[in-house]
């Protein structure tokens, strides 16, 4: 430090500059508090601590032009505490730091991403909404219409189908739109014969997400599989029928 300063050697820096109640050496401290000097440090016994107002003397007495304004602060801080009686510094508003371009970058890829759940979000929304438009008109029914008898068994047995499916295992987004397009053929028949792709077709999925979905719901006893159609498409029954 007193090199940095600019003082030729730190002893007499020490001796010119701080008096001897201001400054002790590190084994001296050490030894006073029951500690020893830490192994790996490379520290010399004699190594000379300076407590602040030791190091604000050396400050002061550094001529070196890059210490002037310190020692113009320090000047400023005693005239004002002997003038006042104490001394505050200046309330300045707080300066946001900017924030690094990485992070900017993850930010706005962030939001982006965001944006993009949220209008799959929207997209899917609307295609349940559509299939399960295609799950009245299947029934025959729209709101504030009666439906026909049959037609209102049918209805009785898809929502008791759906009901089941329900309560048996927690639906996810891309599931539920497979379900709410096979759901009134399996009430009505009692088995669907869809190729993936009409599947996919129907519930803007891809054909594996189909697959993965008629796999979960066979996983969970809502179908099973039970022959094949003459195109070679799996067919599938309830395994759940309605009470």
């Amino acid at each position: 430090m007193c090199r940095e300063l600019g003082y030729t050697t730190t002893r007499k820096a020490l001796l010119d500059h701080v008096p001897e109640e201001r400054r002790e050496s590190l084994e001296t401290v050490t030894s006073s508090h029951s500690l020893s000097i830490p192994a790996g440090r490379e520290w010399r016994r004699d190594l000379q601590l300076v407590d602040l107002e030791g190091l604000i003397l050396l400050v002061n007495g550094c001529t070196k032009p890059a210490c002037l304004p310190f020692k113009q602060w320090v000047s400023r801080v005693i005239a004002t505490v002997q003038r006042e009686g104490s001394y505050a510094l200046e309330v300045s508003e707080v300066s946001r730091p900017t924030p690094p371009s990485e992070l900017m970058d993850a930010i706005v890829r962030l939001e982006m991403r965001t944006e993009r759940f949220h209008t799959e979000v929207l997209d899917s929304l609307h295609r349940s909404e559509q299939a399960w438009s295609q799950i009245l008109d299947a029934l025959g029914c729209r709101p504030g219409a009666e439906p026909e008898a049959d037609k209102r068994e049918l209805r009785h047995k898809t929502e008791d189908l759906f009901a089941q499916w329900k309560a048996r295992l927690s639906i996810t987004e891309d599931v539920w739109a497979v379900a709410v397009y096979i759901l009134p053929t399996l009430a009505e028949a009692g088995r669907i014969g869809y190729s993936l792709e009409t599947l996919a077709d129907k519930t803007g999925l891809t054909r594996q997400r189909v697959h993965d979905c008629l796999r979960f719901l066979q996983k969970h006893r809502c179908i099973c599989q039970n022959g094949l159609t003459d195109s070679g498409n799996p067919i599938y029954v309830a395994e759940l029928p309605p009470a």
